[in-house]
């Protein structure tokens, strides 16, 4: 059995959301309170990368901040690996509601994201040492560019989950049924 760490990618600085979105309220509580009980469905443990948040473990984006989600999954791949996990199951504070049976989904690859949204993803922590390497080397710091070098194989979703970037947006959500 593959122990799991839940990363919640949430050290962004909402620029398009005009304030802290991991903060913004939907159904009266924070939506990285949603993200967080659907990867602790699925999780042994979680973490919130790249920002602090209430008895959530924390993680400092690594090797710097600054560096986009790639800098929190890279936290979370160095702390995952010196902590016995096998695996990160990565999503970002903006996505409240993670499908059910995506670890059945990804866990099939041994690197895996859902397509269009490469923020939400399993990764092995064996990826870890390279992830640090790649951001220290590279400039390009997206996550569809990280996917391609991981080798990771993108799975399509009949729905995908919504990513909530900006108020309107937030407003205009409604939950799947």
């Amino acid at each position: 059995m593959t122990k799991l760490l839940g990363a919640i990618l949430a050290g962004g600085q909402s620029r398009r959301f005009g304030s802290d979105k991991a903060a913004a309220l939907l159904d009266g509580r924070p939506l990285i309170e949603h993200v967080a009980e659907a990867l602790a469905r699925d999780c042994d443990a979680l973490v919130v990368c790249g920002r602090s948040h209430a008895a959530i473990p924390f993680l400092a984006d690594l090797p710097r901040p600054g560096l986009g989600p790639l800098g929190g999954l890279c936290a979370a791949l160095l702390h995952g690996r010196d902590h016995g996990f096998e695996a990160v199951l990565s999503a970002p504070c903006d996505v409240p509601d993670l499908p059910a049976g995506l670890l059945a989904r990804l866990s099939a690859r041994p690197a895996s994201y859902v397509a269009g949204l490469p923020v939400i993803g399993l990764w092995p922590c064996t990826l870890a040492d390279g992830l640090r390497a790649h951001l220290d080397a590279q400039d390009d710091r997206s996550m569809r560019y990280w996917a391609c070098v991981a080798n990771a194989v993108p799975v399509a979703l009949d729905q995908p989950p919504a990513n909530i970037n900006t108020p309107e947006a937030l407003r205009a959500y409604r939950r799947p049924d």
